[in-house]
């Protein structure tokens, strides 16, 4: 992982695309009460090897616990398994990739844009990451990406960041891209929205929390304490 790990007290919030890294002896406890996954080989020795699982979006009446999920590779079906672990079965945590310590395992195609957007985050300022495929290849050294896969870039802003600007000249570097780029504009709180939707200037924009999906006003996304 290139970022460092969190060790977990339960006194920060979670993201979503959090890295959650749980003890070995609670994941085998666990898979004790999912048959359609016990028997599965990689998925049993997961957190043995080392690899976490992602923070997810709860599901309403889901039930207590912290949700992660756990998206296989294609070879393995590409399934996106979900779990509720306990606050207290949680080890640390650590934040998704950063863009330029994933590299080493893209395409070459995707090579010149990834360079591109690590030149366009540092004049932005920003520590660009990134999850989905390209993310979990680099944490695990399985091979997630396939001819159609997305770049999922996580851009973390700030109140002063020009993000007319930033949309603007990542619209530019997708269009020119081998591959979509696709990705969320995310707040320090956590709150987040598609890049492509505020780049799109429609008024309503779909903002994601760990807890819900609502519309906002484009212009309050950062003019507002909170997302509703």
């Amino acid at each position: 992982m290139s970022a460092a790990l969190r060790s977990w007290s339960g006194e920060h919030p979670m993201h979503r695309h959090d890295m959650i890294f749980v003890s070995p002896l609670a994941w085998r406890s666990l898979l004790e009460g999912r048959s359609d996954l016990g028997a599965n080989p990689l998925v049993a020795r997961w957190v043995d090897r080392g690899w976490p699982l992602i923070g997810r979006r709860a599901v309403h009446g889901e039930g207590q616990g912290v949700p992660v999920g756990l998206p296989l590779p294609p070879f393995a079906g590409k399934h996106r398994h979900s779990f509720l672990v306990r606050r207290q079965d949680i080890v640390s945590t650590c934040s998704p990739p950063v863009l330029k310590h994933a590299v080493r395992v893209a395409p070459y195609a995707w090579r010149p844009t990834l360079n591109a957007l690590t030149d366009f985050a540092t004049r932005y300022a920003l520590e660009a990451r990134v999850f989905g495929s390209l993310a979990w290849a680099a944490v695990t050294g399985l091979d997630y990406l396939t001819e159609s896969s997305d770049l999922d870039l996580l851009l973390p802003v700030q109140r002063d960041t020009d993000l007319v600007g930033l949309t603007a000249e990542l619209a530019s570097i997708d269009d020119a891209a081998p591959m979509r780029v696709d990705g969320e504009l995310i707040r320090s709180d956590g709150v987040a929205t598609s890049w492509r939707e505020f780049h799109s200037g429609s008024r309503q924009i779909l903002v994601k929390t760990m807890a819900d999906v609502t519309l906002l006003d484009r212009m309050l996304f950062f003019n507002s304490g909170s997302a509703s």
